[in-house]
């Protein structure tokens, strides 16, 4: 039993070292020497839990998606609850997105994605798992969508939380705060402004 608790361990060392090293120096720039001193374990141990730095970027966003799923369904029992409006469902979940310290990994998996078409299905699979239940809270703003207008609906959503996930380059006028309330607003206006 306490062997498969310390593989476990020793993977989600390497996966938050990765998220570090992969940020700072980029995913090709990266060595595996550096990765394996970084998260304290042999590069053998590395290769016995991954196949290479492709699997490591997979299961940084297995891991990733994992974490954005529990947030989205906390947001949708609070929202079902009564707890919290639809404008404050989505300006949580922007929020989330806006707080990334490892923003620029991210484009470096983008860009992976575009490279090497298991990445690229990894991080399709994400976003189809996404655009269910953005398309769920679409509905709560406007229950008459359906069809492509949904559809539709999903797709804006998703590249509102795509492009304010990455943020930080444009040099922002306001605070995130201010940015996912204004944002929220106009989400949810535009949703319940559809036919």
């Amino acid at each position: 039993m306490a062997a498969p608790q310390h593989e476990q361990t020793a993977r989600n060392r390497i996966l938050n070292a990765a998220r570090d090293l992969f940020a700072a120096h980029g995913f090709h720039q990266s060595a595996m020497a550096e990765l394996a001193s970084a998260a304290q374990v042999s590069v053998g141990q590395i290769y016995r839990l991954f196949k290479g730095k492709e699997d490591i970027i997979e299961a940084i966003v297995a891991s990733d998606a994992h974490d954005r799923e529990a947030i989205i369904l906390s947001l949708q029992a609070r929202l079902n609850a009564g707890e919290i409006s639809i404008e404050q469902t989505f300006e949580l979940l922007l929020l989330e997105m806006m707080d990334n310290p490892h923003e620029a990994l991210y484009f470096d998996i983008l860009a992976e994605g575009f490279r090497n078409a298991r990445v690229g299905g990894t991080i399709a699979d994400m976003c189809a798992r996404l655009r269910k239940s953005l398309g769920a809270f679409a509905c709560v703003a406007n229950p008459a969508l359906s069809g492509e207008a949904l559809k539709g609906a999903e797709e804006v959503i998703l590249a509102c939380l795509f492009g304010l996930g990455h943020r930080s380059l444009s040099v922002p006028a306001i605070s995130a705060q201010r940015t996912a309330k204004r944002a929220a607003s106009m989400i949810v206006a535009a949703l319940r402004s559809m036919d």
